[in-house]
């Protein structure tokens, strides 16, 4: 979305937004709810706030895939009724502003390489190789390093072309997340974060751009979401994890890098999946969230989140896997629905 186009839609929703919240509640019949945040969880979010209208029209549901620290800005500022990103914010960042926050998963996601190259290959990626990648040091698909993981693979002679999500999104402070934890270059170069200072590199905005400049551009490399990956066009690697092995994302091993650890997660929910002990764990894995205010909302409109929420923690789950995204445990969605009902 353009940004002058985006700022449009944000100024009617959250006119309407007010509208609605200072209605008069016996004069309205329904109750417009408004997010904003990552793009990484939008098609799984469109589909459960297309299902939930159905099932009640009393309540609808938009969601605006602005971003993930525009959506946190958002509701901190109070505007709009929740946000959503993958960034897990600290007990500190939590209580800082005016409007103190709450933060639960929704859905377990996973970012996995993608690129371009002629022919059929499933490559395999480390960390390492990843950071070396991403910060220039590798500049041909034909690099011994890459073939030292990919035996057989058929290189091409083709220069690597760099693509890369603009600043403040969650994809990428998943990714950054992965890389400082496996290359020690990465970690004091970049760091940890939602904006990377990138040395190189073709900038998109959101996850669809990312797909149509990696798939348009031969020896392009990027990174996505799973369910942004799944086309016949370009190619995405299995990353190798902490016990060693190379590992393709799939709703079983992103499951298993947080089944091993669901006791302390359940301790601390902004736990980072990242680089997950499991032979079967996938690496590059994080919670998608929702940020929402801890209290002082109108009554009808508490009501209302901790409905749809609610159901998506429960029922909307099943959906998640056939839209390319994993549920919660049951245990973590059951903390999820404990935080969320805390509201007030």
């Amino acid at each position: 979305m353009a940004p002058f186009k985006r700022r449009v839609c944000v100024f009617l929703l959250v006119a309407l937004w007010i509208g609605i919240a200072t209605a008069p509640l016996s004069a309205q019949q329904t109750i417009a709810l408004v997010g904003s945040g990552s793009n990484v969880p939008s098609p799984l979010y469109a589909a459960w706030m297309e299902q939930y209208g159905k099932l009640n029209p009393t309540v609808h549901v938009t969601y605006l895939p602005m971003g993930n620290s525009e959506g946190l800005k958002e509701i901190e500022q109070g505007v709009g009724d929740f946000g959503a990103g993958e960034v897990p914010l600290t007990e500190a960042q939590m209580h800082k502003g005016k409007n103190p926050l709450v933060q639960f998963p929704t859905a377990l996601v996973a970012i996995v390489p993608i690129y371009k190259l002629p022919g059929e290959h499933e490559l395999r990626f480390s960390g390492e190789l990843l950071a070396d990648i991403f910060l220039g040091k590798i500049k041909n698909w034909k690099d011994e390093r890459i073939a030292k993981l990919n035996p057989g693979a058929g290189l091409p002679d083709l220069p690597i072309v760099i693509v890369h999500r603009s600043a403040g999104k969650g994809s990428n402070y998943i990714l950054t997340d992965f890389l400082s934890k496996t290359s020690a270059e990465w970690k004091s170069r970049i760091g940890k974060t939602p904006s990377p200072a990138w040395p190189l590199g073709v900038e998109t905005n959101r996850s669809e751009d990312m797909v149509a400049k990696v798939s348009g551009t031969p020896g392009a490399i990027g990174y996505v979401e799973l369910n942004y990956a799944r086309r016949k066009d370009i190619g995405y690697g299995s990353v190798e994890n902490a016990a060693g092995r190379f590992i393709r994302a799939t709703p079983a091993s992103i499951t298993a890098a947080c089944a091993g650890n669901e006791k302390s997660i359940l301790a601390d929910l902004g736990v980072s999946l990242t680089n997950a002990e499991g032979k079967e764990a996938y690496p590059v894995v994080s919670f998608t969230r929702v940020y929402a205010v801890a209290s002082g909302m109108n009554p009808a409109r508490i009501e209302a989140l901790k409905e749809f929420w609610n159901w998506a923690l429960m029922d909307g789950q099943q959906m998640a896997s056939g839209l390319g995204y994993t549920f919660l445990p049951t245990g973590i969605a059951a903390k999820a629905r404990e935080i969320l009902n805390s509201i007030h």
